[in-house]
């Protein structure tokens, strides 16, 4: 019966890891609201800390990353580990920034939400209609 349970435990452990490596590959969900004056950006990130999250934006190319520690303790006593360990994801904005002009000063992270609100200036001028 050991040989039984070590064995699946590894596959458990195995299938933790495949599936973790997938969530990191396609995570986080994003949502976009754009209004007149600005873009919000809402992103799930549950399980990371302030300092373990990294944002820049260039252009319209926003960029997230974020890696978590894993301590050596806990390591040696894990089933099955799902939850993704680094995030890197890149989204294209839907709105024209130019290079400098990006004014995203600071963001929320509140229970695993991250919230990034993007001024949106907008160009040309408006046409009344008589």
């Amino acid at each position: 019966m050991g040989l039984v349970k070590s064995m699946a435990n590894e596959m458990m452990k195995e299938i933790g890891n495949k599936s973790r490596e997938f969530y990191e590959f396609v995570l986080p969900p994003v949502d976009m609201h754009l209004d007149d004056d600005k873009l919000t950006v809402v992103v799930d990130i549950p399980g990371f800390g302030k300092k373990d999250i990294k944002l820049s934006i260039n252009k319209n190319i926003l960029s997230i990353q974020a890696c978590k520690e894993i301590s050596e303790q806990g390591k040696h006593n894990i089933i099955c580990n799902q939850r993704p360990n680094i995030i890197d994801k890149k989204i294209r904005l839907p709105i024209e920034l130019k290079e400098g002009e990006e004014s995203v000063n600071s963001a929320k992270y509140e229970q695993g939400v991250l919230t990034i609100i993007v001024p949106v200036e907008k160009h040309g001028k408006d046409i009344k209609i008589e």
